[in-house]
């Protein structure tokens, strides 16, 4: 696991190793244990590592054996042994012990098709030194990050949007992104919330040729495209799921379970017991004063069971506002969730223990049917023949109704991402907007950044491609749209849990929303009131000075105001970083 970043010069530039060092230096947290540099003609690559498989090993840059292909990689292959077995009976000799050399040998054989052959997470960066090109590539469902822009002396890359900004790029924002983020509560791909900075979109590689200069993306991957499966649904998804605990729970440092006492994290939870050779220890958040939405007991009654050491963690509202700054100091993008500062303290309480590696039950929901509101988008788009989705969201609504009143003069032609049907079956489409959406830059993004914050490496067993192409397959042949929530999952589930669990009907990872929301425009909201984002004309200072003191709207999930006061920490915040 590490931070990468690096500097492809132009023809007639050259390569700026001072900016790379900066970018590096900004990506310590993501990687504690080592850095390193290369740097030869137009091109200079940095890397920061957090030393999870061969610690003592496998530092980076890694180069061919001719010293004509170098890369730098973030992430965990997790087929990496197997691939590695096959790649030595061809022929190939291997310097390390680690996960990350096998994309530099499939890549002597498939050139860039090399990431089809990868199972993980993973962002890499490869020069060919040969060719002149350099090719940037990230994992299909997009769970480690790659940001990039375009620069009169060339391109310039990072694993963090922030570290970019360290480097010099402009903290200007994109308007459209802003209207997106009011309108969804983060911004989607390939946006980001800085007007010169782009996301590699998930499962796509972009090259760089620099004889002459071009820039090309390519999808190499769509959720969509999986193939239809037939046969029983629990065989199907339980062999996957038994296939790839291994594969996950491999490590050679300590491991944990992010453990909320809800099935999709008990699942995971057991797969973890069942399958890593090492102990595997529990994190907990709970609430202070115990509300109706905490947990903690499930937690603490399934990791007894499962003979898992047992961490929980409260959080009240005045550690909530005092952790919210730290949160947004992680963060690439503004995530305007309330649940960000839960995940930050999981991963704080991992790290103080010692633990390196954790797992989380993040991308279920989104797969199957957890959330009611997408199942009758499903049901409404079909009965009317177009797109229903993110309107059923109140606070979608919410910022349909009041953005006109309250954006300001920048904001007047800014244009939002449209969300559409692509012709295949609604359910089929539904599923590719809610992954693609919701999952990937609120859930999976936002948990990356507030992991790596706290140098602990997070894995999502639920988002395994395989699993994802098995749940899409399945569907095809057999909509389940209409069965109960998470049935499908339910049924694996059993295999591995007590019928009262893999049952437990499901309630939200949910905080106490109104309380903390109070709270943090106590703490917070006199930012808002002659603060960035009316100096840069996003809202008006009547919208600001509203906003600052609003109440919490019934129903709401992430408010108006709540976005708009995590926009106005998040641009004070990089601003700042960006003038030191």
């Amino acid at each position: 696991m590490c931070g990468i970043s690096g500097h492809l010069a132009r023809s007639g530039s050259s390569s700026r190793a001072d900016l790379v060092e900066t970018t590096t230096g900004a990506l310590r947290h993501r990687g504690p244990d080592a850095t390193a540099m290369y740097a030869d003609g137009p091109v200079t690559l940095g890397c920061t590592r957090l030393a999870i498989i061969d610690p003592g090993g496998s530092a980076q840059p890694l180069r061919s054996a001719d010293g004509e292909l170098v890369l730098i990689a973030n992430g965990e292959i997790y087929n990496f042994a197997e691939l590695r077995d096959g790649l030595r009976r061809r022929g190939h000799v291997f310097t390390t012990d680690g996960d990350c050399e096998v994309i530099l040998h499939l890549y002597e054989e498939h050139g860039d098709r090399a990431v089809d052959h990868l199972r993980g997470m993973f962002a890499f960066a490869l020069w060919d030194g040969r060719i002149g090109r350099l090719t940037l590539a990230r994992d299909r469902m997009g769970e480690k990050p790659l940001y990039y822009t375009e620069r009169p002396d060339g391109l310039l890359f990072a694993s963090e949007a922030k570290a970019l900004t360290a480097a010099g790029v402009p903290v200007e924002l994109d308007h459209g992104s802003v209207a997106d983020y009011f309108r969804l509560e983060y911004v989607p791909e390939p946006r980001s919330m800085l007007r010169d900075v782009r996301k590699v979109p998930a499962g796509h590689v972009v090259t760089v040729d620099t004889r002459p200069w071009r820039v090309r993306s390519r999808a190499y991957w769509r959720l969509e495209d999986a193939e239809p499966i037939e046969g029983s649904s629990a065989d199907t998804l339980g062999a996957i799921l038994a296939e790839l605990a291994p594969l996950v729970t491999r490590t050679d440092q300590p491991l944990g379970i992010s453990l909320s006492g809800g099935l999709d994290s008990s699942v995971a939870a057991a797969l973890a017991a069942k399958f890593c050779a090492a102990p595997v220890r529990a994190f907990s958040v709970g609430y202070a004063g115990r509300p109706a939405n905490d947990e903690r007991h499930h937690a603490r009654e399934l990791a007894a069971a499962l003979g898992m050491p047992f961490h929980e963690i409260e959080i009240g509202a005045a550690r909530a506002t005092a952790d919210l700054p730290l949160v947004v100091a992680a963060l690439d993008d503004p995530i305007a969730d309330f649940a960000g500062v839960c995940y930050h303290a999981v991963m704080r309480a991992a790290a103080e223990a010692g633990v390196r590696v954790m797992v989380q039950g993040q991308g279920a929901d989104e797969l199957f049917w957890g959330y009611g509101w997408v199942r009758e988008a499903v049901a409404r788009s079909e009965a009317y023949g177009n797109l229903v989705f993110y309107e059923l969201d109140p606070d979608f609504r919410e910022a349909e109704r009041v953005a006109p009143r309250y954006f300001g003069e920048a904001m007047r032609d800014a244009a939002p991402t449209g969300f559409a049907l692509s012709g295949d079956r609604t359910d089929i489409d539904l599923t590719r907007l809610i992954v693609g959406t919701y999952l990937r830059e609120n859930g999976i993004a936002q948990c990356d950044r507030l992991s790596m914050a706290n140098s602990v490496e997070l894995r999502l067993p639920f988002v395994d491609h395989r699993l994802v192409e098995a749940v899409v397959g399945l569907r095809r042949t057999r909509p389940d749209h209409r069965d109960p929530p998470k049935h499908r999952l339910r049924e694996v589930a059993h295999a591995y849990l007590p019928a009262h669990v893999a049952d437990r009907p499901k309630r939200g990872f949910s905080p106490p929303l109104r309380e903390w929301h109070a709270a943090y425009l106590r703490s917070y909201g006199d930012l808002l009131p002659g603060g960035e984002l009316v100096r840069r004309g996003i809202l008006t200072e009547a919208a600001a000075r509203r906003l600052s003191v609003a109440d919490f709207p019934p129903g709401a999930g992430s408010p108006f105001s709540f976005k708009a006061l995590m926009l106005e920490m998040w641009c004070r915040h990089n601003v700042a970083r960006a003038r030191r």
